[in-house]
């Protein structure tokens, strides 16, 4: 009974050692007496016992790496803190075995010496800006030396940059000098704006009182042109008239009575209003000479 135990088991530790499953998401690198003999993709697959081996096991899936903080100087001589992710994928199962110790760590610390070299070239602002130019150029320094291991390197994304304290004080107090300059032109410009919609509105305003001064005086003179025409066609309508009396049999007495009459009237009232007489208040009873002077013209015309 204890030999057939010691021979079932045999066999079960045989066709453990013959038959491997691979999962889906895995490579296997299979060497044969310490020689590499095949990468063995997803399924089911028999070996040799005793002289094939799974050396390696790949996962083949998408791999994020995160990419430990480290001090880096810019351009312009800035310290600053930099850490970020690098997303890879093992490509080819012998080169990332035998072609490098660690592919993980060794991409990791060629992100980190390609990151400080990138950012060797940028300035302070520029790194905050241009994340994506650095984060290429990162992708693509590392994909060029990491090809022999094996993988290939998708995307590198920067998780954090931080400047040093002394840095971001300086940046605040240039931020808030920013705010302030803004805020100045923005004044500056609301007070110009103003100005010049004060000044428009004066313009304006002129313009309307001259416009408005010039129908004015254009009225007032079209009345009185009004005003002229009318007289004058009053007076050359009385003229027409006093001189067809005049054409009239006795109309020149009847013009020369009613000439008298407006004379002795007015100085009657001359008289009346004056404060100081120059003339004799005799002359006053002038019309009656007048009218008798007339009937004795008229009798020596009849006679």
């Amino acid at each position: 009974m204890l030999l057939f135990t010691i021979v079932f088991l045999f066999i079960v530790f045989l066709l453990y050692k013959l038959m491997l499953v691979v999962p889906m998401r895995e490579v296997a690198v299979i060497e044969r007496l310490g020689k590499f003999r095949t990468v063995l993709a997803p399924g089911f697959h028999f070996l040799i016992p005793f002289f094939d081996r799974v050396a390696y096991k790949h996962d083949t899936r998408e791999q994020v790496l995160d990419v430990p903080a480290q001090s880096c100087i810019s351009k312009d001589n800035t310290q600053l803190e930099v850490d970020g992710l690098v997303y890879l994928k093992v490509m080819d199962g012998k080169l990332a075995s035998y072609g490098i110790e660690d592919y993980r760590l060794a991409a990791v610390n060629l992100a980190q010496t390609t990151m400080r070299s990138e950012i060797g070239k940028l300035t302070l602002s520029e790194t905050f800006s241009e994340r994506d130019r650095l984060n290429e150029s990162i992708v693509r320094e590392i994909d060029k030396a990491s090809e022999p291991w094996g993988i290939k390197v998708l995307r590198y994304e920067i998780k954090n940059i931080t400047p040093s304290r002394h840095v971001i004080h300086t940046l605040e107090k240039q931020m808030e000098a920013e705010r302030r300059k803004r805020a100045e032109i923005t004044l500056a410009n609301a007070e110009k704006a103003a100005m010049i919609n004060l000044s428009e509105g004066e313009r304006q305003e002129a313009i309307n009182l001259s416009e408005g001064e010039k129908q004015k005086r254009i009225n007032e003179a079209r009345g009185t042109a009004a005003e002229i025409a009318i007289v004058a066609g009053a007076k050359a309508e009385g003229m027409a008239l006093v001189s067809g009396a005049l054409a009239v049999n006795g109309g020149t007495e009847a013009m020369n009575m009613q000439l008298k009459e407006q004379f002795i009237k007015q100085i009657g009232e001359v008289l009346k209003n004056a404060e100081v007489s120059v003339v004799p208040a005799e002359l006053a009873k002038m019309e009656g000479f007048f009218e008798g002077m007339d009937k004795v013209s008229h009798a020596l015309n009849k006679g």
